[in-house]
């Protein structure tokens, strides 16, 4: 749907009669499709946050509006290379298209959710996810659509080209694409307490109701590891009553098994972190991961903004950033690496850590709190994202979550176990840890994205000074 959508667009964007035309084509397409792709933000803003149902609509459409500039800038730049051959066309729209998702999902912090290559997970061109990541996936899927639009030019190698692309992961051997090997396996316990997210951080209710279930959960757990969601322990430790934390710690420090657990920290004068603690038999200190990404508006805000948060009651405000590639957590021979709510997005920043093959995690684990989006279609989208990631690295993913979705995946990114969503429950099952290191990882834990950068802006110049020369054969309009 996504390929044909796109090709849909392409067709129409080919027949622009103009460079304005073609950017106001791109900034509505993209407009309607990102608004429909993250409405639930409305939820979060109108339902738990209190804005006026009315100004929560504007600000998301408004966001879809400020981030289709992209493409709109893309498409207008387009236009013109739209008249040259069309195996220049088609590359030159994917090279486009790229670096507009690209810039989408990194700069101003980015904001990549629903990029075109996470509709590509179960298809064909996810055989490519571990070669060139998602958005290597999305300019394949890009240069598909504008060639298919271009069948009407008469170049039917086109049609053969990407009848290659799709089909040859069909017929190549499964174990030629295999980057990782077994690295033993790892017993988890994931918790889910569906805390309603509107009482989620009242002392009179959420909270104690928060710390009681999470506790006797923690304390009962006999798996190897047990995993407790974003924020589980919803207040700062200095809040906690007297002797909860100190009976964790005594819990894990005199046992075999272990704990991740989400917890705000810091103070007033310090700075919060929205972190994750680690207890383990014979660690001397506490293990500590704090989030790097942090999200616009929830736990930063953006400068000019201060009056719309304002409008808001949300409990939580500026939060410190945590450094990036910070050391994983070492459990019963497994380097498990934790990230927190929507980090797992930024395929960039995780592969920083695999720049030492031999401290690169085994494991990923997220834990994540996206009560505020209600029973929405955020949950499933999340889950594509940790399952886009699970095939970038070949790395099994466990996700740890308030409302859902709570999963364990395994090095393909198939579910082997979850939890209904919207439940309070605990999920517990095994999960294989895996060695090795996927093309993706590799490129990308030493250069970041520049590859495609590059690759981007190379074939936009090599477009632009094929357009500046006269056509031969050029073919029907």
């Amino acid at each position: 749907m996504q390929w044909l959508a796109l090709s849909t667009f392409a067709w129409t964007l080919q027949r622009s009669t103009c460079r304005r035309q073609a950017a106001a084509l791109g900034w509505w397409f993209a407009t309607v499709w990102l608004s429909a792709t993250f409405w639930w933000l409305y939820v979060a803003m109108h339902t738990y946050a209190g804005l006026h149902g009315l100004l929560a609509a504007v600000a998301v459409v408004a966001l879809a509006g400020a981030l289709s500039v992209y493409y709109a800038v893309v498409c207008g730049l387009y236009w013109r290379l739209s008249r040259t051959a069309p195996l220049v066309s088609s590359l030159a729209f994917a090279a486009l298209w790229t670096l507009a998702e690209m810039a989408r999902g990194i700069w101003l912090t980015g904001f990549g959710w629903g990029a075109i290559g996470y509709a590509h997970i179960d298809g064909p061109l996810a055989w490519y996810i571990p070669w060139v990541g998602a958005y290597g996936v999305a300019a394949l899927a890009a240069w598909s659509a504008m060639s298919l639009a271009l069948l009407g030019r008469g170049r039917w190698r086109h049609a053969v080209a990407v009848a290659a692309v799709w089909g040859a992961p069909l017929v190549l051997p499964s174990h030629v694409n295999d980057w990782s090997t077994p690295a033993g396996s790892l017993s988890v316990t994931l918790l889910q307490g569906n805390i309603p997210q509107d009482e989620k951080f009242e002392a009179g209710s959420g909270v104690p109701l928060a710390l009681q279930w999470y506790e006797a959960q923690l304390q009962a757990n006999r798996s190897e590891l047990v995993v407790a969601p974003e924020t589980a322990v919803p207040v700062l430790p200095q809040q906690l009553p007297t002797g909860y934390w100190e009976a964790l710690q005594s819990r894990f420090f005199h046992s075999k098994q272990a704990a991740l657990i989400g917890i705000p920290l810091g103070s007033y004068a310090e700075g919060y972190t929205n972190s994750v603690l680690g207890l383990r038999g014979g660690l001397a200190d506490t293990w500590r991961y704090d989030k790097h990404h942090l999200v616009p508006f929830g736990e930063f805000i953006p400068p000019l903004f201060k009056w719309f948060t304002a409008l808001m009651n949300i409990p939580l405000g500026d939060f410190n950033r945590g450094g990036l590639g910070q050391p994983s957590f070492a459990v019963a021979g497994q380097r498990v690496a934790p990230n927190i709510c929507y980090e797992d997005l930024f395929g960039e920043e995780l592969a920083t850590r695999f720049w030492d093959s031999a401290s690169a995690p085994t494991l990923f684990a997220n834990v994540s709190n996206i009560g505020w989006f209600g029973d929405t279609v955020a949950i499933d989208q999340h889950l594509h994202i940790s399952r886009m990631r699970a095939l970038e690295f070949q790395r099994p993913f466990v996700r740890a979550t308030n409302t859902g979705a709570t999963v364990i995946l395994d090095h393909h990114a198939h579910v082997t176990a979850s939890l209904p969503r919207h439940t309070r429950g605990v999920l517990e099952g095994r999960v294989e840890g895996r060695t090795g290191m996927t093309p993706f990882a590799w490129w990308a834990s030493r250069v970041g994205l520049w590859p495609l950068w590059l690759w981007g802006l190379l074939v936009w110049v090599w477009a632009a000074r094929q357009a500046r020369q006269p056509r031969q054969d050029a073919g029907p309009p």
